[in-house]
């Protein structure tokens, strides 16, 4: 599938990889309402529709510099703001409600398979994180198995740039067609990676069909599939 012999890091793709992201997401929404209901209850009325956060969301995003649409952190501390004007409670606590929104979306469930392969690959790679997202490897536990970590909201480039993916192999001390990249989206991780020199496998668990540019690259349903793959690759070399 890869040839093996110039690989000496494995990058890893964080949400939808290792973990599913969006009940994670729901989860900490819901208790950044809990936190409003208790602080700002008429701001907590307003962010109970749907429809209402829709809105502001959406206005966040037309409103933002293009340049900055990588900092999640930022658009959704925003959005609290706006929320919190729009309900006439004090903008100061969009900081602080934004922490236990971010408090709760450290709390992943990793897949079945994501703590094998993790053991599996640490002892023979150094590991690095990358990711568009807002999760910490420390904040979430997995702090041992990473030697790096890439943020998109602090290294101020996200995936699918090139720059993102250069980083983290600057980081390693390595060049790019040394680092292989695992990632579930097919753009931002496969064709990210691909495009910025790196080797990738594609953790393609829905079976979806590969609608980019260019050939599919190799791919798995799993991360298991992925382990036993490594392994014979590993023992045949």
């Amino acid at each position: 599938m890869i040839d093996l012999t110039p690989i000496r890091a494995i990058s890893l793709d964080l949400d939808d990889t290792l973990w599913p992201v969006w009940p994670i997401i729901e989860r900490a929404e819901q208790q950044l309402l809990a936190w409003l209901r208790d602080h700002a209850p008429a701001a907590a009325r307003l962010g109970a529709s749907p429809e209402v956060l829709r809105q502001i969301r959406s206005q966040v995003q037309a409103d933002w510099p293009v340049h900055r649409r990588h900092d999640l952190a930022a658009l959704r501390t925003e959005a609290i703001r706006r929320l919190l004007l729009q309900a006439g409670e004090p903008e100061q606590l969009a900081g602080p409600a934004f922490e236990v929104f971010h408090a709760e979306r450290q709390r992943v469930e990793l897949y079945p398979d994501a703590l094998p392969l993790l053991e599996f690959l640490h002892a023979r790679y150094p590991l690095l994180a990358v990711t568009n997202g807002t999760a910490n490897v420390q904040r979430v536990g997995l702090g041992r198995f990473f030697a790096h970590a890439v943020n998109a909201p602090i290294l101020g480039h996200a995936k699918p740039q090139p720059d993102i993916y250069h980083h983290a192999a600057r980081l390693a001390g390595l060049q790019a067609h040394q680092v292989l990249h695992i990632g579930d989206d097919a753009h931002l991780d496969a064709w990210g990676a691909r495009n910025a020199g790196l080797p990738c496998i594609w953790l393609n668990r829905e079976g979806k069909a590969w609608e980019l540019d260019g050939d599919p690259p190799p791919s798995v349903s799993d991360l298991m599939a992925l382990k036993t793959w490594f392994e014979a690759a590993s023992a045949s070399t």
